[in-house]
């Protein structure tokens, strides 16, 4: 408890159409010229022209920047940076997911800095403060509007890399669960496992406290009790309000308290196969957990009663098999079945992708030390 922590956050605005605020915020901090950063996903959804709208409501002057994949690459980054520049824009607002904003950063960050995105891999690399950034999230889990975090890959290395800096925490996110119902089920499911997976290992993370626990917990809680029927019934509002409220807590706390293996290996792996991220996530989960557990078992003992899977009164083993076996079931529940096996992987791309994920600075914050044996092992199993 009294251990030193830091704990940053964005100013941040929750609730239904919170979105709308967003040329009132943009023109509070002083822009003239807005750099808007989407995907052709969300600007199908009708997302992007609405936030232009508002933009322009203000007397601002917007340019769009679409070209954005779903793992946001770092061509996608410097070319975002030479429409910022040609554009003389002054702040940055990212409508989308997790990509759409982590594109949003990575532009920010080159804009001032200098350089390519890739030169700033690692923790706390970015020295010069980026443009304003604003965001609005139109999905439920990547907590990119909220965090210290950005992902991108590197296309050449086939792998992701983790920039990690309070210089990339938002100015503003504005969090409005309202953009949730134009997300399909698939993504609301990989979206909201990514914020079951970012909850999980905040809170066994080596470098948890008390304030990033009590997020943590929460978000578990709200995953457990709402994906399912999220899922399931796609315009159920309150649902959906629930899931957003868990991407927004989850994403607190990882920020803070930062991530662990089955991060580092999604990030590997991602980068590996262009696959979903929170579909990485889902499927690496259970195998990490249970790789895991030894180091940190009454961490576990509570991730497992947040879950619902009961542990009170049974011995580590039992707890242990009962958590795994609750993550497997929510992960099919909302769709994600099978292994790393039907999404192309091989026993013989495993030293590859564990030889990256050891390298992942997420590795460093996992509650158990693990070897690049220990990395390929898992993703073995995960097969």
């Amino acid at each position: 408890m009294s251990e030193l922590r830091k704990f940053v956050a964005p100013e941040f605005l929750f609730g239904l159409d919170a979105r709308k605020l967003l040329g009132r915020y943009a023109r509070n901090l002083g822009a003239r010229r807005v750099l808007l950063v989407s995907d052709p996903g969300v600007d199908a959804a009708g997302w992007t022209n609405e936030a232009a709208g508002f933009l322009q409501e203000e007397g601002l002057e917007v340019t769009r920047y679409l070209d954005v994949s779903p793992n946001p690459r770092s061509g996608e980054v410097a070319g975002g940076v030479a429409v910022y520049r040609s554009s003389g824009s002054d702040l940055i607002a990212a409508v989308g997911g997790g990509s759409a904003m982590d594109c949003a950063k990575g532009i920010g960050i080159v804009a001032t800095n200098g350089g390519s995105i890739l030169d700033y891999e690692g923790v706390d690399e970015v020295r010069i403060p980026m443009p304003p950034l604003l965001c609005v999230p139109t999905t439920a889990g990547s907590s990119a509007d909220v965090s210290q975090f950005a992902i991108i890959n590197d296309a050449d290395e086939r792998v992701k890399i983790a920039i990690i800096s309070k210089a990339v925490v938002p100015d503003v996110a504005l969090i409005d669960p309202r953009t949730l119902l134009t997300l399909n089920p698939f993504l609301t499911a990989c979206t909201g496992l990514d914020a079951l997976v970012h909850a999980i290992e905040a809170f066994v993370s080596n470098a948890n406290s008390a304030v990033t626990d009590v997020h943590a917990l929460e978000a578990m809680r709200l995953v457990a009790a709402h994906l399912e029927a999220s899922v399931g019934e796609p315009e159920d509002l309150e649902r959906r309000t629930c899931i957003m409220q868990a991407s927004l807590h989850a994403g607190l706390a990882f920020s803070n308290a930062s991530l662990g293996a089955v991060h580092a290996m999604a990030h590997s792996l991602g980068g590996f196969k262009d696959l979903p991220h929170g579909e990485c996530n889902a499927l690496l989960l259970a195998h990490v957990i249970d790789f895991n557990f030894p180091a940190a078992p009454e961490r576990f003992r509570r991730v497992a009663e947040a879950l619902g899977a009961h542990p009170r009164g049974l011995p580590d083993a039992q707890v242990r098999s009962a958590l795994v076996d609750r993550i497997l079931a929510l992960r099919t529940a909302c769709g994600i079945k099978g292994g790393l096996a039907s999404r192309g992987i091989s026993a013989g791309d495993a030293p590859h992708l564990a030889s990256k994920a050891f390298d992942d600075p997420c590795v460093a914050t996992n509650p158990r030390e693990p070897s690049p044996g220990d990395l390929e092992a898992l993703f073995l199993e995960a097969l």
